[in-house]
């Protein structure tokens, strides 16, 4: 039977081990990814265990544990067990960020089960095209903006690789302007994305730096996701430059494009302004995830 004491923490380590998973058994959404976990790992203390080609993963963030089933080879068996688990834990919603296809196999298999919409962590997909093109009136407010930054400032772009210095230079002057130690997600990112650039080669990033007037003002963090999506983990941008958002943005999906038909950007963890940012770009569609709540789960 499964337990908690099965889960094992989650470190640098393991990496292959996930990556010989999702070859796999892809994940649909970049929560589950391994660079997001072990960089977010302060926050969410994660812990992992693998079961009969199976991938379940544990949280504990403040004091609450849910477990997650991320992918595989599905099993009515590990999903009892994974479900009398759930039913010990404290948490309104012990099993958490499941995807579609998990959700429609375990209602065919568990017809009585509900499951509860996760809107917050929704991934935004967008085709890279779109975002290097911004075509058609929908995006002429965003064209205006690129344009009127690139009228402003002069600017290169340069890979991320013997420049890390200065993109955690960058990275601590952006927290300075933004206040992170103010605010509690703020400083988890700030722990993450320090954590992946410090990590930025053994966890096979990629990224790009925008450089104006000889000074990293903004940065791009992205890594392949699937065979023809890519996801963009970090994407900053120094205040100072009006527009310069648009402008790393567009950049970024120039190269990715070559590669890539997707462009996944991650949630706007319920964000006001993040959520009108990235609904202004027009997403092709969202991943689309769903919690399980305990009363829900009848084993």
């Amino acid at each position: 039977m499964i337990s908690i004491d099965d889960f094992k923490p989650i470190s640098i380590d393991v990496k292959t081990l996930f990556q010989k998973h999702y070859k796999k058994y892809p994940t649909e959404h970049s929560d589950n990814l391994f660079t997001t976990l072990i960089s977010w790992n302060d926050y969410g203390k994660y812990k992992y265990f693998f079961i009969e080609d199976n991938l379940l993963l544990l949280s504990q963030i403040k004091d609450e544990i849910q477990l997650r089933y991320v992918s595989g080879k599905y099993n009515k068996d590990i999903f009892n067990q994974l479900f009398k688990l759930a039913v010990e834990l404290e948490s309104e919603y012990p099993i958490t960020i499941l995807d579609t296809q998990t959700k429609n196999w375990l209602l065919e298999n568990y017809p009585k089960l509900k499951f509860e919409p996760y809107r917050d962590v929704f991934d935004y997909v967008y085709l890279s095209e779109d975002l290097v093109n911004l075509p058609g009136t929908k995006y002429s407010k965003i064209r205006n903006r690129l344009n009127q930054f690139k009228k402003n400032f002069s600017y290169n772009i340069e890979k991320i690789n013997n420049n890390l210095n200065e993109v955690r230079d960058f990275l601590r002057r952006w927290c300075l302007w933004k206040d992170c130690d103010s605010d509690a997600l703020l400083d988890n990112e700030k722990r993450a994305i320090l954590y992946s650039i410090d990590h930025f080669v053994e966890l096979d990033l990629s990224g790009i730096a925008m450089r104006i007037n000889n000074k990293i003002e903004a940065i791009s963090v992205y890594e392949k996701m699937t065979s023809d999506m890519a996801v963009v983990h970090y994407e900053k941008g120094s205040p100072d430059y009006d527009g310069i958002y648009k402008a790393i943005n567009q950049e970024t999906a120039k190269i990715l494009q070559n590669n890539f038909k997707f462009i996944n950007r991650e949630s706007d963890m319920n964000i006001p302004g993040l959520r009108k940012a990235k609904m202004s770009y027009h997403p092709h569609h969202m991943v689309e995830v769903f919690n399980l709540a305990k009363e829900c789960i009848l084993i």
